[in-house]
């Protein structure tokens, strides 16, 4: 029995590898007959919270609504209309009560036959007993009648005024924006944006646009495009194979103008985790990186964030070859990362991206590609990468052995039996380069990951931990993480109640009002999604795609980045976004890390419910 101040486990001896994110053995609230758990397969993003649950009579068949992202994806959205309620389930009350509240009283199968994946079977016990018998099922609604929705009372109703309907007042310094979210003072709306304000009009008018991503929602996807601009070419790179790639074709049968490129994962475990648009405008080309899957439930009640490029005009005819580059070397970066796929799909947007002008591009491109690298070759991709631009790009400051690293993410990999295997040995290195100073320092390590607490009381209550993906087969052999552990808190962008998707790094001055460099990804804490060193460091091994931008002072003529306060409403202040408060909040001895794949019965959430993996 392993024990620690954020919780207590039954250590087993499954395996298990890197798991980025993954999809939950139900990730539901519901009850209902048990189905069979998901085959092994690569991990996979939660789809929990992908369902349309408000009918639209212009949608396609729903065999076709539902998200897809990975081979192994099994569609746990059943029962998800009928949560359980925790004032209507004496049977799990009462037998809950008698358990102890520091997460003991289950314990994993000794199997192996998960195949190193979060999506392999877990058998619970719970003090002996027999799981309780599933409430009776409600009695159909009739079809006018919207069914209940388990992501929060505000899940569906956007506010009249919650799109644009003219240009908005946008921070165009840092071009770092975060989505809507429903349920929130208007404030904290201004200067946010939604999938529909990116894709509008007021944006450009689009010709053709290329959807990097994870996990689709077809249907919902194509709705949020503009119907003037809803059959022009559409390409979709993801890493779908076999049945879910399947499945992603047949979601798109009904839409002609969607094209796809499926990107090459040769590596185990490795996805295809970049989430990029790419918009061909009459007026020129954008370039957005953003946190978010391309399904409904992404774009409405979680923190998410964007880098969101200015338009780049095209270049005038007879420009050399090198033209249209920024001082960040963006261009020559994002067609190298586009190149990695070696996929014939993207050929002519890499021809297209050549003819224009990028050179008001004031960030630095920071992209996972799956492979194993020697020699040069190394500092191309991942966390070596950012190594590289961080050590060409800041400088070092006083004392800089007190500026604290900062990272904040929404899925945790396996980083061996103790700190120093990777997260304190190569990646904090990494994280705490400062110019070329041969000093390294060992600043403290804030890790921002919500606690159970948090998720339960969030808008969308216990489904929103379907989106934050830790396995408690991860978690019980990597005990030593938790004391690096604070709490999600956003009071400053009114986002404590949304439960955060965004992944963001950054390196903080000890009083947390100024950062030396700022880091949006789609990167979670996983040597999957950064890479690992092999083979006494001469060799490093990433196993997923992954893209961020890198904010550095220089870049904006800084020497810091003052933290801005208050982010909303959107005002001329020099000071930099960031998405949650600073200083993070430790755990306290009570609060545990938010894990999926247990059962939370204890109390309600926000809506009601209680969380039973099934």
């Amino acid at each position: 029995m392993s024990d620690s101040k954020h919780g207590k486990w039954t250590v087993s001896s499954s395996e298990d590898e890197d798991d980025d994110e993954a999809i939950p053995l139900s990730g539901t609230t519901t009850s209902g007959p048990p189905r069979p758990a998901s085959p092994p397969g690569p991990k996979l993003e939660p789809v929990t919270a992908s369902v349309e649950v408000k009918p639209e009579p212009s949608a396609p068949p729903a065999a076709s609504s539902l998200a897809v992202g990975s081979e192994a994806r099994q569609s746990p959205l059943t029962n998800q209309l009928n949560p359980v309620k925790f004032e209507t389930s004496p049977s799990l009350a009462g037998k809950r009560k008698k358990e102890p509240s520091d997460g003991s009283g289950w314990a994993l199968s000794d199997s192996d036959d998960d195949g190193g994946d979060d999506d392999g079977d877990v058998k619970r016990k719970s003090l002996g007993k027999k799981a309780p018998p599933s409430p009776k099922k409600r009695k159909q609604k009739v079809e006018t009648e919207r069914p209940p929705s388990p992501y929060g009372r505000v899940y569906i109703d956007e506010p009249e005024d919650f799109f644009e309907s003219s240009v908005p007042c946008l921070d165009d310094t840092y071009r770092f924006y975060l989505n809507k979210v429903t349920g929130l003072d208007k404030k904290y709306n201004s200067g946010a944006l939604h999938i529909r304000d990116i894709l509008s009009p007021l944006f450009g008018t689009l010709k053709e646009s290329v959807q990097f991503n994870y996990c689709f929602d077809i249907a919902w996807m194509v709705k949020q495009y503009p119907s003037q601009f809803r059959d022009r070419p559409l390409l979709i790179v993801h890493g779908d194979k076999r049945e879910a790639k399947a499945r992603l074709l047949q979601q798109a049968a009904p839409y002609p103008h969607i094209s796809f490129c499926q990107a090459k994962l040769d590596i185990a475990f490795g996805t295809h985790h970049t989430k990029m648009m790419l918009l061909w405008y009459e007026e020129g080309f954008r370039v957005i990186i953003m946190t978010s899957n391309l399904i409904r439930a992404d774009w409405y009640q979680k923190t998410q964030g964007m880098w969101m490029s200015p338009v780049f005009p095209r270049l005038p005819e007879g420009s050399g070859e090198g033209s249209g580059e920024s001082p960040t070397c963006f261009k020559r970066d994002l067609l190298e990362y586009l190149a990695s796929y070696r996929a014939p799909e993207l050929e002519e947007w890499i021809l297209r991206i050549k003819e224009h002008d990028l050179s008001e591009a004031r960030v630095y491109l920071v992209g996972s590609t799956p492979g194993r690298y020697v020699g040069s070759d190394m500092e191309r991709w991942g966390h070596l990468r950012l190594r590289k631009l961080l050590s060409a790009h800041t400088d070092p400051v006083p004392g800089e052995e007190r500026w604290p690293v900062i990272g904040q993410f929404s899925s945790i990999g396996s980083m061996g039996l103790d700190k120093t295997k990777w997260l304190t040995g190569e990646f904090q290195r990494t994280m705490t380069t400062l110019g070329k100073s041969s000093l390294r320092p060992d600043p403290p390590l804030h890790l921002v990951y919500p606690a159970v607490e948090d998720v339960r009381t969030s808008l969308e209550g216990y489904p929103a931990g379907g989106s934050l993906p830790y396995s408690v087969q991860t978690a019980q052999k990597q005990l030593w993480l938790h004391a690096f552990f604070h709490r999600w808190k956003a009071t400053a962008t009114g986002r404590s109640h949304a439960m955060p998707h965004i992944k963001t790094y950054m390196r903080a001055s000890p009083d947390f009002t100024q950062l030396a460099w700022f880091l949006v990804t789609s990167a979670n804490l996983s040597k999957a999604a950064w890479g690992a060193l092999e083979k006494k460091n001469t060799q490093v091994m990433v196993r997923s795609y992954e893209l961020g931008v890198l904010y550095v002072p220089s870049a904006f003529n800084m020497k810091t980045f003052p933290v801005q306060r208050n982010p909303f409403p959107v005002s001329s202040s020099a000071g930099f976004p960031v998405p949650f408060d600073l200083p993070p909040t430790c755990y306290s001895p009570e609060d545990q890390p938010w894990i999926w794949n247990i059962p939370y019965s204890q109390a309600p959430d926000t809506n009601g419910n209680i969380w039973i993996p099934s």
